[in-house]
């Protein structure tokens, strides 16, 4: 099955009907309605039971990845978030987003869960996805373990604000990539050594784009599959940072076409385009790019 485009991650309170008919039908990658912190405390039972009344109905615009966060694990929610959620609506979900995920044992405590509701209700077993957000020190030191604790994991998040606030750092919101680079990069490499995708944190300010643009410029450049959103108009910067250009899909395509003739001719495992020594390490970059393109263009 061809792994989904998660270029963007959009969230929205789960209490909020409104909320989430209007992210269903917005042009995110992937939409997480969410039942930890952007539901209060008083919250928590009410906006369970939103969520389960109103996925059924929602209408999704474009092919998207339907996720839900749940409340984390060692909170009184989380059995009745995954238990009850999914025995209702596991037919209208893909994906269980898990906060402050903090040893590989989180992720196996909340795949037991899933595991049950989908024998339970007879649901295709393995085809929901478990996506882990990396919030804590103890979460980041562990994020090798994490990502290859289950067959079901599909993506590392990181979560940079709680992040910011277990380490104590400041003013992660005017510069979140100079102040957290080592964070977001053992993130990376350890989503990458798993085989999963990699979702850069959120940009907070959400009024004024430059911000974001700036923050998924950077999250794409480092390697990252794509980036949390919390409002709409976050996601065309987001997207246009994490599609590649034609130019580049222009490039990309004459050099992996010029690869694999002068391999199969000649023999040759490196070659010169112009002033650039292409090897297969280039190669996997350039490849990559037109797989991202291919699809991205396919659920448009």
């Amino acid at each position: 099955m061809e792994a989904p485009v998660r270029r963007s991650e959009l969230t929205c309170p789960a209490h909020s009907r409104a909320m989430m008919a209007k992210a269903a039908a917005s042009d995110a990658d992937e939409v997480i309605f969410d039942l930890e912190d952007a539901c209060a405390l008083s919250q928590k039972e009410s906006a369970r039971r939103t969520l389960i009344e109103t996925l059924p109905s929602l209408v999704f615009t474009r092919s998207k990845v339907r996720a839900y966060r749940v409340n984390g694990v060692g909170t009184p929610w989380l059995d009745a978030d995954v238990k009850d959620v999914l025995s209702r609506c596991g037919a209208c979900l893909d994906a269980v987003v898990v906060p402050k995920v903090n040893t590989a044992a989180d992720i196996e405590q909340v795949d037991c869960l899933i595991t049950e509701i989908e024998t339970a209700q007879q649901l295709p077993p393995g085809r929901l996805k478990i996506e882990a957000l990396i919030e804590t020190a103890a979460g980041l030191l562990n994020a090798p373990a994490i990502a290859k604790a289950s067959p079901r994991m599909a993506s590392l998040i990181f979560g940079v604000a709680d992040f910011a606030g277990d380490i104590g750092a400041k003013g992660f919101q005017s510069d979140p990539h100079g102040l957290m680079a080592y964070a977001r990069s053992h993130i990376l490499v350890a989503a990458r050594a798993a085989g999963i995708d990699a979702i850069d944190g959120v940009t907070v300010q959400f009024k004024d784009l430059a911000p974001v643009t700036r923050d998924a410029q950077r999250a794409a450049d480092m390697g990252f599959d794509g980036k949390w959103a919390i409002h709409p108009a976050q996601l065309e910067p987001i997207h246009r940072a994490f599609t590649p250009s034609p130019a580049e899909l222009e490039r990309a395509a004459r050099i992996v076409e010029a690869y694999a003739k002068a391999d199969q001719h000649d023999g040759l495992g490196a070659i010169a385009i112009g002033d650039e020594m292409i090897d297969a390490a280039t190669l996997k970059v350039e490849r990559r790019k037109l797989a991202i393109a291919q699809r991205a263009s396919g659920r448009l």
